[in-house]
């Protein structure tokens, strides 16, 4: 039976082995999710050559057009081998990939992408594309490196913000249909002053304050745990860096969650410093979750 119903799962591509690796998992997605697969490539050259024309050597727009049509064919043809019974749709889209997948996300139930495509400079951990998409998609945003493994947990990142009360209901969906455990983390840092003038203790209660964080991943997960009671859950307090915490849970996990902004992102900032943090130093695959789409 083909799945062909709700919000698809869109994934980008560029024609990189990265855009390749985000399609098979958006395609195991959108089969786990029962929702159908759209496929989307920006074609930027017609804007690129607006205003100057075509370099004298390049090849031809007819050429490249054509280019840009094999990269969704390659990529369809992967998809169908991943998860054949997926409803499957392909477009070329005129225009830049940022505003172009930010425009589809608005419809989308999860967006997927490679850690970085064809234009992605060597020195940079994640393509520029990924990071703006991340930072201002409307529905969660799957950020793919290389194969995901098939074994390791689900890890969360908590905070007790709203956002995180989605990502944890976002982590405990993955883990379910992965077959696998779910890893909550809250980390918690001494209170420092923000503010002149603002007081402080000059002795902390440290075993207080860590009660009172643990009572925060508790509460935070036990909605979650009812609903998905063959989840097993592992609840872990860390006293230090939130995302040195998540990033070192990475290395065994088979996915890492995270809400776009937490108690402690700045307004000023597109993604919070712990989220932005992970995106880039993450050993795993991440889920950025600023809504989740029904």
């Amino acid at each position: 039976m083909t799945i062909s119903t709700g919000a698809p799962v869109v994934v980008g591509v560029d024609g990189s082995a990265a855009a390749l690796d985000a399609v098979r998992v958006a395609a195991r997605e959108a089969d786990h999710r029962r929702r159908p697969l759209r496929i989307v490539h920006a074609f930027t050259w017609p804007f690129i050559g607006a205003t100057v024309g075509a370099a004298p050597f390049a090849p031809p727009i007819d050429g490249l057009r054509e280019q840009a049509e094999t990269f969704v064919t390659e990529a369809v043809a992967e998809a169908g081998k991943v998860s054949p019974e997926v409803a499957v749709a392909a477009t070329v889209v005129d225009g830049a990939a940022v505003p172009a997948l930010l425009a589809e996300s608005r419809d989308a139930a999860l967006v997927v992408l490679g850690h970085r495509g064809l234009g992605g400079l060597a020195g940079l951990l994640i393509g520029s594309v990924t990071v703006q998409v991340s930072a201002r998609a409307q529905c969660p945003v799957l950020v793919v490196r290389g194969e995901p493994r098939a074994d390791g947990p689900v890890v969360v990142g908590v905070d007790g913000s709203d956002l995180s009360t989605e990502a944890v209901g976002f982590a405990f969906e993955e883990a379910a249909h992965r077959g696998t455990s779910l890893v909550a983390v809250h980390a918690w840092l001494d209170p420092v002053a923000v503010l002149p003038g603002d007081v402080l203790p000059v002795t902390a209660d440290v075993a207080a304050l860590a009660e009172d964080e643990e009572r925060v991943l508790a509460e935070s997960v036990a909605g979650w745990a009812e609903r998905y009671p063959d989840v097993p859950v592992r609840r872990t307090l860390v006293h230090g860096s939130p995302a040195q915490a998540l990033v070192e849970e990475s290395r065994d996990a088979q996915l890492v969650v995270v809400g776009a902004h937490g108690r402690g992102a700045l307004g000023g900032l597109l993604l919070g410093s712990v989220s932005h943090a992970v995106l880039h130093h993450a050993h795993s695959p991440l889920a950025i979750v600023r809504r989740a789409r029904s």
